[in-house]
């Protein structure tokens, strides 16, 4: 950030008082300008023994498989967000089971809340940030083609989880390092 967004004079980087940290303020106006992580939400969606996929339509990554999913409006819970992902990305209409898990990726500033869910019908279509959307098998999944290191692992998750009601949700990047940078990496 170089400029306030209360009145537009160029922000200096210092500790305000009683904070540990450099914040974006404003000299003229006072405003302290944090900044902090995106929330992304998202499902992994299953109809019987098939999960839905999406092909992205945008960048970063376009063309590439994910869950539908995206960022947190405000004003809205994180449930509802994820069933808005999935409407709008691949008009399904889906029923959420559970949090399967809480991804932090520090280095691109997010942190993920993915849902298991059931879709409600098969009918479903490619939505405006979708190139296409397909119901595949749990053998089908083009491993090399997905979008994000977090969908993987997502996918991984919810694979094993199969058939089981028990806990859902997984600490945060279980066992595993940070993922490696993606041009253009913007998360989910």
């Amino acid at each position: 950030m170089r400029f306030c967004s209360c009145c537009g004079a160029e922000v200096e980087l210092r500790q305000p008082e009683g904070d540990d940290r450099d914040r974006a303020i404003c000299p003229s106006c006072g405003t302290v300008h944090y900044q902090n992580p995106k929330i992304v939400v998202g499902s992994v969606c299953t109809l019987g023994d098939r999960l839905l996929l999406c092909r992205r339509a945008i960048e970063p990554r376009r063309g590439f498989w994910t869950i539908p999913a995206g960022y947190l409006e405000l004003g809205e819970s994180a449930e509802a967000g994820a069933v808005r992902e999935a409407w709008e990305e691949a008009r399904a209409r889906i029923e959420l089971d559970g949090l399967l898990a809480v991804y932090s990726v520090e280095r691109i500033g997010q942190v993920q809340l993915l849902y298991r869910a059931r879709l409600l019908q098969a009918d479903v279509a490619a939505g405006p940030e979708s190139l296409e959307v397909r119901l595949v098998g749990w053998d089908e999944i083009p491993w090399d083609e997905l979008a994000f290191p977090t969908v993987g692992w997502i996918l991984e998750h919810a694979r094993g989880l199969r058939g089981s009601a028990g806990p859902l949700v997984t600490e945060a990047n279980p066992g595993r390092q940070q993922p490696a940078p993606i041009p253009g990496d913007a998360g989910v």
